[in-house]
């Protein structure tokens, strides 16, 4: 009667947002990383945030493209 595909099953979409959620940390605090190593003045952490904010949000998108991609089949 009511057939269930692969995209609703809830252990997979929590999964998907655990994923996401340290994926973002990691790359945030991967450019605070940087951007210290790079140079300790304020300007140089604050880019290296951002950047870490610009790749983590990136990330996220491509990873829930390769997701959505994968429940089509």
């Amino acid at each position: 009667m009511n057939k269930k595909g692969m995209g609703d099953n809830p252990w997979r979409a929590a999964g998907l947002v655990g994923a996401m959620g340290l994926n973002f940390a990691i790359c945030i605090f991967l450019g605070y990383f940087v951007g210290n190593l790079i140079g300790e003045s304020q300007g140089w952490i604050i880019g290296g945030v951002l950047v870490g904010l610009a790749a983590g949000i990136l990330s996220c998108v491509l990873l829930v493209k390769v997701v959505l991609e994968d429940t089509d089949e």
